[in-house]
């Protein structure tokens, strides 16, 4: 009798499974549970979901996303196909999923204290400069790469991207320029070296100061720049005031609590009239983020709405210049890394378990295809802080 509860059980599962998956029914897949094959869309299949064993309902219930992710780290969910194409299948359809936020309290609202955010910042990127110089380009550049051409390559991306920003920042020599979130420091050296600016980068993550450092001594800019392992609510005690500030991929990691405390203390180092470019991944509205990415990718991320950084920066006398989209420069940026992750697999095996292997994999494919469908998207605001009335009256990049 048991075994024939058990069974029943198991077919139960599985058609629920089944139900549940014929909701992302706008292509055409296949779905393979052991011996068993299901057609879900019209048409022919464009890539099959093989599953070794059924995923509980619960777990797709509570979050689709932490299910489906975990399933694929794991080895129980298999794509026969290009995994990019299933996922932008799937994220295109994003309002589908379910996410049980009471249930998911503890992942999704992290504590926005420094220790905690240190923490956090570090879990990512400090798990090896090695790891990261596989697959990201020369300039170590771990932000949306900017493509004029349709044949430029990844390091050229990014190099338009920092030629970009440096131009909106309308830098002279000898002026002052704070990097808020400076990663490996490739924008500071290249405006050292073409502008002859003066430098700060701030940085939680140990790993991107020591290289930065290095990156530093190598070039010979030591009496241009400089990078300290500093919290962006210290700045204000730092008592240095800054021509230019720029944030590249960085305030994700603020929390939207801190937003206002975040444009405050760029106020506070900023001369007057000075130009603040902020670049940052967002969304159309305020949501608490996807439950796989903050437990596995990006823990306490939190992606802002335009909205919101335009209105806590005008709130606090930012006079807003300029607003740009680059989602489909991110998409492409995020699909080059992904090729180039996977052409150093076998040495990212070397270096981390398999379900990690998985899930970085997972990881760089999803947020292309999030970006491609518009989920989030990765905007550029430039603003001055209150009135500057000597900038050029064309546009100046």
């Amino acid at each position: 009798m048991n075994v024939v509860n058990a069974v029943k059980s198991a077919v139960s599962e599985e058609n629920m499974l089944i139900s549940f998956l014929r909701k992302f029914d706008e292509n055409p897949f296949r779905v393979k549970i052991r011996d068993r094959v299901y057609e879900i869309g019209e048409g022919e299949p464009a890539f099959t979901v093989k599953l070794s064993k059924t995923i509980p309902f619960s777990d797709l219930i509570t979050s689709t996303s932490l299910a489906l992710g975990e399933a694929y780290m794991d080895g129980v969910l298999e794509i026969e196909g290009d995994l990019y194409y299933a996922l932008d299948h799937f994220l295109g359809q994003m309002g589908k999923f379910s996410t049980d936020q009471g249930a998911l309290k503890k992942l999704i609202f992290t504590a926005a204290t420094k220790k905690n955010q240190q923490k956090e910042v570090r879990s990512h990127y400090d798990i090896g400069n090695d790891f990261y110089k596989l697959w990201l380009d020369e300039t170590m550049s771990y932000s949306c790469g900017y493509f004029k051409r349709e044949d430029n390559t990844l390091y050229e991306a990014q190099k338009n991207k920092v030629d970009y920003i440096l131009e909106k920042l309308n830098l002279k020599e000898g002026m002052s320029l704070l990097d808020i979130g400076c990663g490996w420091g490739f924008l500071l050296i290249e405006a050292a070296k073409k502008y002859r600016i003066h430098g700060l980068g701030i940085t939680l993550s140990q790993e991107q100061h020591k290289e930065f450092e290095r990156r530093i001594a190598e070039e010979g800019l030591e009496d241009l720049l400089k990078v300290e392992l500093m919290d962006y609510r210290d700045l204000p005690k730092c008592g240095l005031h800054f021509d230019r500030v720029v944030s590249v991929g960085m305030v994700e990691h603020v929390g939207r609590d801190n937003y206002a405390l975040f444009i405050d203390c760029v106020d506070k180092v900023m001369k007057p009239g000075g130009l603040f470019l902020l670049h940052f991944i967002s969304a159309l509205r305020e949501n608490a983020g996807d439950p796989w990415i903050k437990k596995y990718i990006f823990p306490g991320g939190v992606v802002p709405s335009l909205r919101e950084m335009i209105a806590y920066s005008t709130e606090r006398g930012f006079h807003i210049q300029d607003v740009e989209n680059l989602r489909p420069h991110y998409n492409r940026t995020l699909l080059c890394w992904q090729k180039n992750y996977r052409q150093h697999i076998d040495l990212v095996r070397q270096m981390f378990d398999e379900s990690f292997v998985r899930m970085w994999d997972l990881y760089l494919a999803s947020c292309a295809a999030t970006f491609h469908n518009g989920v989030i998207d990765i905007h550029q605001i430039l603003m001055t802080k209150g009135i500057n009335n000597d900038l050029p009256l064309v546009r100046w990049y």
